[in-house]
């Protein structure tokens, strides 16, 4: 079996064969090597350019810099061969970047250590990456927005123990999957001003080299870039990025919560949603009648994955001192795999919620399997003020295991209970255990929550 020489994938988020189930190209372009290095290359003419203005460096110096440093002349090979080397990327960088300046390159990377630059254009990725993830989730929002308002009234089964508990409806269940994205794009919101900072402070984060002008300089680098100024350095203080990727852990849990619930009410047995038809997809090599629910499970997937990096992000935190020894290494695995898999997952979830089939009928027809069953709780409560609840949970309970042992309904059992008979009529009766008539505020909350969310912005307008 002969080896193709050229470099292949080995993982799920850039194999040619899965790389757009688990993330978006988009995202991938976000966190390419080619624009992680584009970004290094960012900070340092960034950096060189606020020198200049701090009076550090020679402003034409500066200007040299910003016109001739240039990610797209580098030698990848080289700085990949160097990188190996040296251990970090920065060093083999300055090395070339210093060549491309000429005289002026003396002026590169002045005062810097390579963690503010690689921290500095980490955070000029996550921003990025946080400005697709906002926008997916409002998408998204609007999708469960449409669908709560839609299925605002459609009875169904609600489960607890995957046992049928009581009736709510289809729209109440979209809104509680709603307000948990209203609260993650309020989250994303707060979390900006704790992360999107920059780093800039020298070999062991006092600023030493640049003498009186380290704060000016830092406080120019980041005008420079967009960024807010640190409070303090924060070479080995990571809970903003740790934050960041926990947040995403957070998004794709709701993610796979979703999903959970859409692949089990789309099994046979339920048959009461769909992921939208296209043809071949979810098809069996086997079994022609399959209809696998694929994007749910490459969600449920994602929040699995994502979840794991989150704990990685936390373990990274315990660090050594004024520089770490190899947890700050562990970000570099956990960072981009978790951006492109929740941007992949956020995907699989606006294609598979945006033309969710919902088969209300068949939500009606299971919430008549018990026959009756379901709204025991009902007829208990209504029963309750005549004889008192214990009396009337005991009538009740009778009713129902007579249902459960001799079959019929919950409606004929009570039907023939003189407890019963004395206070409601067989309409009453009937009317008491129809679950269409136990909704509860189900409805109601949806209209709390439809209000609510549209207080939390933005969120993008679907098509009606």
């Amino acid at each position: 079996m002969s080896v193709s020489p050229r470099p292949s994938a080995t993982t799920a988020i850039d194999s040619i064969l899965f790389r757009d189930a688990f993330g978006t190209p988009r995202m991938r372009g976000v966190f390419s090597d080619h624009a992680l290095i584009g970004r290094y290359v960012e900070v340092e003419v960034a950096l060189a350019k606020a020198e200049a203005r701090c009076g550090v460096i020679p402003a034409d110096a500066a200007a040299e810099i910003a016109a001739r440093c240039s990610a797209e002349a580098l030698d990848l090979d080289l700085l990949r061969e160097e990188t190996d080397i040296v251990g970090y990327p920065i060093l083999p960088l300055v090395h070339q970047l210093v060549k491309q300046c000429g005289d002026a390159g003396r002026y590169v990377h002045w005062g810097a250590t390579t963690q503010d630059i690689m921290d500095t254009a980490v955070v000029l990725q996550v921003r990025e990456g946080l400005k697709i993830v906002a926008e997916d989730v409002a998408e998204l929002r609007a999708i469960l927005a449409d669908l709560a308002r839609k299925h605002r009234d459609t009875p169904m089964a609600g489960r607890t123990h995957l046992q049928q508990a009581l009736p709510v409806t289809f729209g109440y269940k979209a809104a509680i999957w709603l307000a948990m994205f209203d609260r993650h794009a309020e989250r994303l919101e707060q979390l900006k001003p704790r992360v999107l900072v920059g780093q800039f402070a020298g070999a062991a984060g006092t600023l030493a080299s640049l003498g009186t002008k380290g704060l000016e300089v830092q406080e120019a680098l980041c005008a420079e870039l967009g960024l807010d100024v640190p409070a303090s350095t924060w070479h080995v203080a990571r809970d903003g990025l740790a934050e960041t990727l926990n947040l995403l852990a957070l998004i794709t849990g709701s993610l796979g919560k979703i999903a959970l619930d859409v692949m089990i009410m789309a099994s046979t047995e339920f048959a009461e949603l769909y992921e939208p038809f296209v043809t071949g997809r979810g098809a069996s090599s086997t079994m022609p009648q399959k209809r696998n629910p694929i994007s749910s499970e490459l969600m449920l997937a994602a929040s699995k994955a994502v979840r794991q990096h989150a704990g990685l992000m936390l373990d990274a935190m315990v660090q050594d001192f004024e520089r770490a020894t190899g947890p700050w290494h562990a970000e570099w695995i956990a960072l981009p795999e978790s951006f492109v898999l929740t941007a992949g997952a956020l995907n699989q979830a606006k294609f598979a919620l945006g033309g969710l089939i919902v088969d209300d009928a068949q939500m009606r027809k299971n919430l008549g399997i018990s026959r009756g069953l379901i709204v025991a709780e009902a007829a208990m409560m209504a029963l309750a003020p005549h004889i008192g609840r214990q009396q009337a949970h005991d009538v009740v309970y009778a009713a129902c295991r007579a249902v459960n042992e001799g079959g019929g309904t919950l409606a004929e059992a009570l039907a023939r209970e003189d407890e019963v008979t004395r206070h409601f009529d067989r309409p009453a009766i009937d009317r008491l255990t129809d679950p269409a008539n136990y909704l509860g505020l189900a409805p109601q909350m949806v209209d709390r929550a439809l209000e609510r969310s549209g207080r939390v912005g933005p969120r993008l307008e679907t098509a009606r």
